[in-house]
């Protein structure tokens, strides 16, 4: 549980490293949130979470409605995130595209023309959700694939399910939900944005997750610099015999929004290596996340759009937008004004974390959270690589407390065990060592290259094992039908053997009766 000061607060701890970076948020809070305008055609993936794709469910020529399913689970295991069309239309195509995703791979997509009309597949919400059992509620975020809409999009369903026993509340598995609403990436305002503006959302859907997983308490973790934010949310409704949710300001340091450095800051306990916020009893959605599960549970509404900052220098007018997934990013583009005379580089995400798009016609994913149009000022011009001059810098910056020297040392001369013994695969990728390195060295790209790697490995060694176990398993199965063939054949082998004994018995028998006949006749 948090600590707490003398006044009743909680008391917040220091997580290792990070950075303090500047604030560039509220160039894109200066209008309220606007709704895009559903375009003529629309590119849906069907991978928008962690895992594999989501499985098709239509063809092409097929009519659809909007929040008909897409795309189904991908295996029998329920793992994954279901797909939904984000509007009314005629399905033109499946095929592959490139998409806004943090693979930033391509994948299969259904190409929907929009017919304009926005029909709507019918939905319902649960009646009476409050006190509709948690094993209901679960299954309602799964049938509406909503995912985690931080940046992770981790299937939810498949985060909070067994957090509780069917029909009981609160069994001590999970204690405390922990929304995460401090975005620490300096530009992303789509989360301050919706809890500016749609707070009752939120705090719904706290109250419909805590009761999802059996918690018996409620955090809102949002930066500092978020005043309005904090009391829009203290203002907001509180839904009927909810448990009121504490708003905690936490320092604006990156990487705090980072699940691992939130909940050190609110508890000051670490998450165990390779371990989940669960094991400590907690759970950490975004409060997105927690909005897309109210409109899933109470309207019966799938995951079918977001919430995208479109900021930057080399935008006109940024601003914050609602969008439709599978919306083409030029369009968001256009409602932020344009491009201006400058712009040099579009990326999805933050500075820190995010990625390069290569053109515009990609669609809005969601995993999209921000658009940021860098102008030819804020790209820094490619520095060349030197050598490491062993100054620490990326060690004091990095959260993980990893000692990114030595895993370069290992990464590069592809000692891959070595790498993951230093713990490469608790590396968040937050970029801090890439900002702080004085020699210009790409770290944060060669301990991605290395946990790709890792994985492959892990990969290899379990189709090997799994191949040996079949292998073995085989092995096994011949010598057992071997045995039992030789114990059938001993048998037979035992039985003949017993038959011509009894056979040589009767034959006895009857001639030891014949000859005492013989005898007996001869007597008389």
């Amino acid at each position: 549980m948090s600590e707490r000061n003398p006044a009743g607060e909680i008391r917040l701890h220091r997580f290792h490293g990070g950075l303090r970076l500047r604030h560039n948020k509220q160039v894109a809070c200066r209008y309220p949130l606007e709704r895009l305008p559903v375009p003529e055609q629309l590119i849906v993936p069907l991978l928008q979470h962690r895992g594999a794709p989501a499985r098709c469910v239509v063809e092409p020529g097929q009519s659809v409605l909007r929040g008909q399913l897409l795309g189904d689970l991908p295996d029998a295991a329920g793992r994954g995130a279901r797909v939904h069309a984000p509007t009314s239309g005629t399905v033109r195509a499946i095929e592959t595209r490139a998409m806004a995703h943090l693979t930033g791979q391509a994948g299969p997509c259904v190409i929907i023309e929009a017919d304009g009309e926005d029909r709507c597949a019918p939905a319902e919400g649960i009646a009476d959700a409050l006190n509709a059992a948690p094993a209901i509620l679960r299954e309602r975020l799964r049938e509406t694939g909503v995912v985690g809409l931080g940046g992770a999009v981790f299937p939810t369903y498949n985060k909070v399910q067994g957090t509780v026993r069917d029909g009981v509340q609160g069994d001590g598995s999970i204690h405390t939900l922990i929304l995460n609403g401090a975005e620490c990436e300096p530009y992303i305002a789509c989360d301050e944005m919706l809890m500016r503006e749609q707070a009752d959302r939120v705090l719904m859907g706290a109250e419909l997750l805590r009761r999802a997983v059996g918690a018996q308490r409620v955090l809102i973790a949002i930066e500092d610099p978020m005043n309005r934010v904090e009391g829009a949310l203290r203002d907001a409704a509180v839904p009927p015999g909810a448990v009121p949710a504490e708003i905690v300001l936490v320092p604006a340091i990156y990487p705090e929004g980072g699940e691992r450095q939130l909940v050190q800051t609110l508890t000051g306990r670490e998450v165990p290596e390779g371990g989940t916020p669960r094991d400590l009893g907690l759970l950490v959605q975004n409060v997105a996340t927690a909005a897309a599960a109210r409109d899933a549970i109470l309207d019966g509404q799938p995951l079918i759009e977001r919430i995208v900052t479109v900021t930057g220098n080399g935008v006109r007018d940024p601003r914050t937008v609602i969008a439709r997934i599978g919306t083409p990013v030029a369009r968001l583009i256009e409602a932020a004004g344009g491009y201006t005379d400058d712009v040099a580089r579009l990326v999805v995400g933050g500075p820190m974390m995010g990625y390069a798009l290569g053109n515009d016609g990609e669609p809005v994913v969601k995993a999209t959270n921000c658009l940021l149009a860098l102008s030819t000022d804020d790209v820094r011009p490619t520095q060349p690589e030197m050598p490491c001059i062993r100054c620490g810098d990326c060690a004091t910056a990095c959260p993980a407390q990893l000692l990114p020297q030595s895993l370069l040392f290992h990464a590069r001369a592809r000692q891959w065990d070595e790498t993951e013994a230093l713990g490469v695969n608790a590396c968040i990728e937050c970029g801090c060592c890439d900002f702080v390195c004085p020699s210009h060295i790409p770290l944060a790209s060669w301990f991605r290259y290395a946990k790709g790697e890792v994985q492959a490995r892990h990969r290899e060694r379990a189709v090997a094992e799994a191949a040996r176990e079949r292998f073995e398993a085989r092995e096994a199965r011949l010598a057992r039908a071997k045995a039992e063939k030789a114990e059938r054949l001993a048998r037979r082998k035992q039985k003949l053997k017993d038959d011509a004994d009894r056979k040589q018995q009767i034959a006895a028998a009857l001639a030891r009766a014949r000859n005492k006949a013989g005898s007996a006749g001869t007597d008389g």
